[in-house]
């Protein structure tokens, strides 16, 4: 067994060649996206949403490299790492997921085509004929991205530094090349360079899962070298573990990048052939959390700048070749550009067209508005990187965790208000405030270290639970008691967004009643 290994000191040339010259060549895609089904970039339909062009492969694409982040490569590996089975959650959290999405994405992409909204918040604006709550939404999406943004960094980081790169001044590139395209490019440049990043992701998952089994002995050998208390789940994690997968589950096409990929789709059927297709994503996850065993059976130390998040990457430093771990380094890296791009333009997106149009400049013009768009998407990345290098690391990725908890608490008015209409406004928003109160207390009291709490429900029974789903089940709680106490005090819901099936149907009065 090889000794523990810490990040890397000195510069891997043999390894940072093969990164630099992927890199070029993703930045070189980035600018050459603006051209590529050429349009007036100006309109942040555009801009913003890539016209709404895309079909069911680049979505499949853009929709996988926005959700399976960089971080995701770094942290999933990890977590199974330093916490073992726990870590397994994200496999049936992605089984679950998709089913349960399928309906909600769909018809929200219909009534989004139809009426033109770019963003949830737009949805929900006119759903409950409310500026407040949408505002609201609009908050919650800018503050839970933020951190998950800065997260995309820290991936970044983390490869830079197992080459022995000096990070602040590699971070600020990648800021700056990153700002450049997208800027320019909007999201065509992360829809084109999806393309990229995924087929650089799966060819170093597929080669790794072969090829480090065969260097470590096989996964015999593996799993006999991971204790026993990490191969299995202990029965009092069993309500974290299941809500922990649920209530992930149900957050995650909530947070404004997904919403943003999901509108650029040229039509429902792309979407709906997506939800269908993107599980195949949850086979290449379940291979990348074995990783995590992979780096306990090779000896990697945990006890680096970065912990346990660089298991992984000190593995392919370990095993691979200094060419191939090059390649699997800069998959990694690219990884983080794509979600990073999208996610500041959802960001941008909810800023200028929910917060700067709707609040300080009404009478901003199509072009104006794209232009807030662009220069906040900057700022966004530019904050991510210096929090990243400025802030202890574990803030960013505690805030990330507190993100899960806010966003989820955005279902009813986003998800929940697509099939139920008799949501009343006021008792969407108490149900919010009361969501976000309770899993902030929560998150506080857990110093914002843990994204699960201990709820005792009698003297005897106490269970560790997902902070953002216990909050999410008082939201929906006082949701529906504060509906009900609005129709008995005479206000009735507010008409529901139908679609254009709904409209020309018979039945269009039943479903607005």
């Amino acid at each position: 067994m090889s000794a523990p290994l810490a990040v890397s000191s000195g510069l891997r040339w043999d390894q940072l060649w093969v990164f630099i010259v992927l890199f070029v060549g993703i930045t070189v895609v980035g600018f050459v996206a603006a051209r590529w089904r050429r349009a007036e970039l100006t309109d942040l339909h555009q801009w913003g949403l890539g016209g709404r062009t895309f079909g069911t492969v680049i979505t499949w694409f853009l929709l996988g490299g926005d959700l399976y982040t960089a971080y995701t490569f770094v942290a999933v590996p990890g977590l199974v790492f330093g916490k073992g089975a726990i870590g397994l959650f994200a496999l049936p959290y992605t089984i679950v997921l998709y089913p349960l999405v399928y309906p909600f994405l769909s018809r929200l992409w219909q009534v989004g085509h139809e009426r033109g909204y770019v963003t949830p918040s737009d949805y929900v604006k006119e759903r409950f004929d409310s500026r407040l709550l949408a505002l609201a939404v609009a908050i919650t999406g800018i503050i839970a991205t933020i951190p998950y943004i800065a997260l995309q960094m820290f991936g970044i980081e983390v490869v830079l530094g197992q080459m022995g790169v000096p990070v602040d001044i590699a971070l600020w590139v990648a800021f700056a090349v990153l700002a450049l395209f997208t800027f320019v490019s909007g999201l065509r440049a992360p829809a084109l360079i999806s393309v990229v990043k995924d087929t650089l992701i799966w060819m170093t998952v597929l080669v790794a899962i072969v090829y480090i089994p065969l260097r470590l002995g096989g996964f015999g050998h593996i799993f006999s070298q991971v204790p026993s208390k990490l191969s299995t789940l202990s029965p009092t994690s069993f309500s974290a573990y299941t809500s922990l997968a649920l209530g992930s589950a149900m957050a995650l096409f909530l947070y404004p990048h997904s919403i943003t990929s999901t509108f650029s789709a040229r039509s429902r059927a792309a979407v709906e052939r997506n939800v269908s297709l993107l599980p195949a994503y949850t086979f290449l996850l379940g291979l990348i959390a074995l990783f995590g065993f992979m780096a306990i059976a090779a000896g990697i130390g945990g006890n680096g700048p970065y912990g346990a998040n660089g298991a992984f990457p000190a593995l392919i430093n370990q095993v691979f070749p200094g060419g191939f771990a090059g390649f699997a380094y800069a998959a990694i890296g690219i990884g983080a550009l794509v979600p990073a791009s999208v996610m500041s333009i959802a960001v941008a997106n909810l800023w200028s067209r929910n917060v700067w149009k709707e609040f300080i400049r009404s009478n901003a013009s199509d072009a104006e508005e794209t232009r807030v768009s662009q220069v906040v998407s900057a700022i966004v990345k530019a904050g991510a990187v210096a929090f990243i290098l400025f802030a202890p690391t574990q803030y960013a990725i505690n805030f990330q965790l507190a993100g899960g908890v806010w966003i989820l608490q955005t279902f009813p008015a986003v998800f929940l208000a697509l099939y139920v209409p008799w949501l009343n406004r006021w008792a969407v928003l108490a149900g919010w405030a009361a969501g976000i109160i309770w899993g902030t207390l929560m998150l506080v009291q857990e110093g914002f270290a843990s994204s699960v709490y201990t709820l005792s429900f009698l003297p005897s029974i106490a269970a560790p639970i997902y902070i953002a789903f216990s909050a999410f089940i008082l939201n929906l709680v006082v949701c529906i008691i504060g509906t009900l106490v609005a129709k008995l005090l005479g206000e009735g819901p507010q008409p529901r967004v139908l679609t254009a099936e709904e409209r020309s149907s018979p039945d269009e009065a039943a479903a607005r009643s």
